[in-house]
């Protein structure tokens, strides 16, 4: 067992690391796009999104130049499914969340075609520079078209979100440098952290003879979205719920376009994407994205037995992971039970639901 000591350990201090890197990041960050008057709405979905999503970045660009292109797809795919699952499943059992409009006609729209887009482009086993490229691309159109959406909102719409967001008090140049400070220290922070946890990870996967994809969608998965737990956890407890949501959304958004894009773009070879992934873990991924669609339209709410669904799937995908790890004896009745009851069950409940809410809305107009 000694052996696993030193890999355990930097596994452990490299999320440390990297938890760190995000808080000074996310605080600087925000504080300078409060300077430059961004509204709180475009702040959650892109600075702090970005933020909290650092660490994937850091994680994957680092596991990509190593040539761990497994363990950087199982990041970005298993923290994708881990945010909306386990995340959202958790915040909305804490206090039920808000959806505002946008984020159901755009932002998770957007989130689908994002994971779309990862299959489409990983068909061929890879995602290459050009992919790379025009996920970047995507991402920068996102980001502009959202400060520019943010700018026009109403005064009532910013007014709403001023009252949920932190007070910026009035800020000197010597505070901009401070929080300029911040940004660079997290930033080399998170390239520490994402070195010591890829080189953890890997050396803890090859010892149990575990795939690197397993330990990306798994372990460094849940520890680099452990800033987004925190966050949108956070949030709903202090009744910030559309934050919450937020959040999350953004960070996923950010997870396909940002790290899959720069890490497609560093890469001269481009980032393999394994026949496992393109066959069960992306489809996982857009099937968890599109779920949100009928789930954040039924009453713009995220209710409280919705985000005990949202949990019970994230242990059930891991239970797979598991048991397709160890070759689990009962893996087959497993499949059976979930393919054949508890997947259709949801379906139709899901289906009754958005009919329930779209006939009281059509007697809410006849009236």
């Amino acid at each position: 067992m000694t052996e696993f000591l030193v890999p355990s350990l930097l596994l452990v201090v490299g999320l440390v690391t990297l938890l760190g890197g995000g808080e000074f990041l996310v605080r600087g960050a925000s504080a300078l796009a409060a300077v430059l008057k961004i509204s709180p709405l475009v702040i959650g979905l892109t600075v702090v999104a970005f933020g909290t999503s650092a660490p994937e970045l850091a994680v994957t660009v680092q596991a990509t130049a190593a040539g761990e292109s497994d363990l950087a797809v199982g990041n970005v795919v298993g923290s994708c499914i881990c945010n909306v699952l386990l995340v959202l499943g958790v915040s909305a059992l804490v206090a039920p969340l808000v959806v505002a409009s946008r984020m159901v006609w755009l932002d998770v729209p957007i989130m689908v075609a994002s994971s779309v887009a990862v299959l489409v482009m990983g068909w061929n086993g890879h995602i290459g520079r050009v992919d790379g490229l025009l996920l970047v691309l995507a991402l920068a159109i996102y980001t502009v078209w959202s400060i520019q959406q943010g700018r026009r909102e109403s005064r009532e719409v910013i007014e709403e979100y001023e009252k949920q967001a932190p007070k910026v008090p009035a800020v000197s140049i010597a505070t901009v440098w401070i929080q300029v400070g911040l940004v660079v220290a997290g930033l080399v922070l998170l390239t520490l952290g994402a070195h010591w946890l890829v080189n953890g990870a890997v050396t803890i996967a090859r010892l149990l003879g575990v795939g690197e994809l397993m330990i990306g969608l798994t372990i460094v998965a849940l520890g680099t979205s452990l800033p987004e737990v925190a966050t949108s956890v956070l949030a709903s407890a202090r009744g910030e719920r559309d934050i919450a949501v937020g959040n999350v959304v953004g960070s996923n958004i950010m997870n396909i376009l940002c790290v899959l894009g720069f890490s497609g773009l560093v890469s001269s070879e481009g980032v393999t994407v394994s026949q496992t992934a393109l066959q069960f873990d992306i489809p996982v991924m857009i099937a968890v994205a599109v779920a949100c669609l009928p789930i954040f339209f039924t009453g713009h709410l995220i209710a409280r037995w919705e985000g005990a669904l949202f949990l019970g799937y994230y242990v059930a995908y891991n239970l797979y992971l598991i048991f397709t790890a160890i070759h689990y004896e009962g893996m087959r009745t497993f499949k059976v039970i979930m393919v054949g009851i508890v997947i259709p069950l949801t379906v139709i409940t899901l289906l009754v639901e958005a009919v329930r809410y779209g006939r009281q809305r059509w007697a809410a107009r006849s009236k």
